[in-house]
């Protein structure tokens, strides 16, 4: 890989060359695409559901959520973005947004036209099939988050997504077994697995009384882990994580 630990697309390179091997040109021709970088803060839209947009967003800092509202204004969160996931990318080759994309924290981002990314998509197979791997992986997320809403009872949701949290940080350089800030507040939660509010803090509050979870203001850590993840019913299989592809020999 490039030794370029400050550039803003660093994370999202990492991220595709995770499943793939993408050799020293790759990584170079990655590095190379256009950008934009903007600060924006908690709260700010980054898409707009139903909206043509020709840009993706690549998260350098800080955590966002895909949405979509009800005709009776509810909202269900979908999917949360990690820094290096590449906001807005499914849409490239339809146009426009299905569910809109706001910031759960302060976002660092760059801004890369879908133009760009297309481009290299299709002129370099190795970035092309890095990219698809990318989207695949982000089905699997989204079939376990429908298995989570549907079939699981409320405290193995909220169990189940702390633990998601924990395992997507660990894979992303935070160290193993330490406590991290939980972005989303308890409506929030609430909002991405089908509950309300109240039953969440008394879900995590059962959690903690159990000696499952601790927790100090949104700082979250898991004194016995091993125990949470069975009872959350988790396993890390659905993100593919630690599948580093070996670099290609013309690298």
């Amino acid at each position: 890989m490039l030794d370029m630990p400050t550039h803003p697309l660093t994370s999202m390179i990492s991220r595709l060359a995770d499943h793939t091997a993408l050799s020293g040109d790759d990584f170079a021709a990655l590095a190379g695409l256009p950008h934009s970088v903007r600060l924006y803060e908690q709260g700010s839209h980054l898409v707009r559901a139903g909206k043509a947009f020709d840009e993706c967003s690549v998260l350098i800092s800080g955590f966002a959520f895909s949405y979509k509202i009800t005709s009776q204004g509810q909202r269900q969160i979908v999917s949360i973005h990690h820094p290096g996931d590449i906001v807005g990318f499914r849409q490239i080759n339809v146009g426009t947004a299905d569910c809109d994309v706001q910031t759960l924290t302060r976002c660092e981002v760059a801004t890369v036209r879908q133009s760009s990314l297309r481009d290299l998509a299709y002129n370099r197979t190795a970035i092309g099939n890095a990219l698809i791997a990318n989207t695949l992986i982000d089905a699997s997320i989204c079939r376990e988050w429908m298995m989570n809403i549907g079939r699981r009872d409320a405290r193995t949701r909220v169990a189940h997504l702390l633990c998601e949290f924990a395992a997507r940080l660990d894979a992303q350089g935070a160290a193993p077994g330490q406590p991290y800030k939980l972005p989303m507040s308890q409506v929030q939660i609430g909002d991405a697995l089908g509950l309300t509010a109240v039953h969440v803090n008394r879900t995590i509050k059962g959690l903690v009384k159990d000696g499952l979870v601790t927790q100090d203001h949104r700082s979250i850590a898991f004194p016995a882990w091993n125990i949470l993840k069975v009872q959350a019913d988790f396993n890390t299989g659905y993100l593919h994580l630690g599948q580093q592809a070996a670099a290609s020999d013309d690298s």
